[in-house]
């Protein structure tokens, strides 16, 4: 059975702090994502989605504060302008605009981080693996510097 490949894009304040909570409140929820730590989800950018699917994920899940509530002012502002921007270039490349999500999560929402990841998983498992010879498409896409990579070992 196919098993997607997420990475997920974790604000540390809010979405990052939720998914902490998730953990200490032993809640269970697919393991398919890798965890990368931003300061904040305006810190992503672009490339780094690219970068994402060149490097063999099946989808992005980008988490951030609720707007009004970023620790950065307008983050998350930036963020959903280019998200809503990027999607319709992902189908362009022929990547379903479905592989990548973008949800607010703030510290206190730990339930919603099971939710969101669980029912991210299933779009993704539906969809099936992204099987794209993305290395020409994609090129220029670099590794984000700004993340810190979470519970992989070197």
């Amino acid at each position: 059975m196919f098993e997607p490949k997420i990475i997920c894009f974790f604000c540390k304040w809010c979405t990052y702090a939720g998914a902490d909570l998730a953990g200490t409140s032993r809640k269970q929820y697919a393991p398919n994502g890798v965890v990368l730590r931003v300061n904040c989800s305006g810190r992503i950018d672009p490339q780094h989605i690219l970068w994402a699917f060149r490097e063999g994920a099946d989808g992005v899940l980008i988490g951030g504060c609720h707007p009004g509530d970023c620790h950065y002012q307008d983050g998350n502002y930036n963020t959903m302008r280019r998200v809503s921007i990027l999607k319709p270039m992902l189908e362009a490349l022929g990547i379903e605009s479905e592989r990548l999500c973008l949800d607010w999560i703030s510290a206190a929402e730990g339930d919603k981080v099971v939710r969101v990841m669980n029912e991210f998983v299933e779009t993704v498992r539906d969809l099936g693996p992204l099987d794209l010879d993305l290395a020409d498409r994609l090129s220029g896409a670099e590794a984000p510097e700004s993340a810190e990579v979470v519970g992989q070992e070197s």
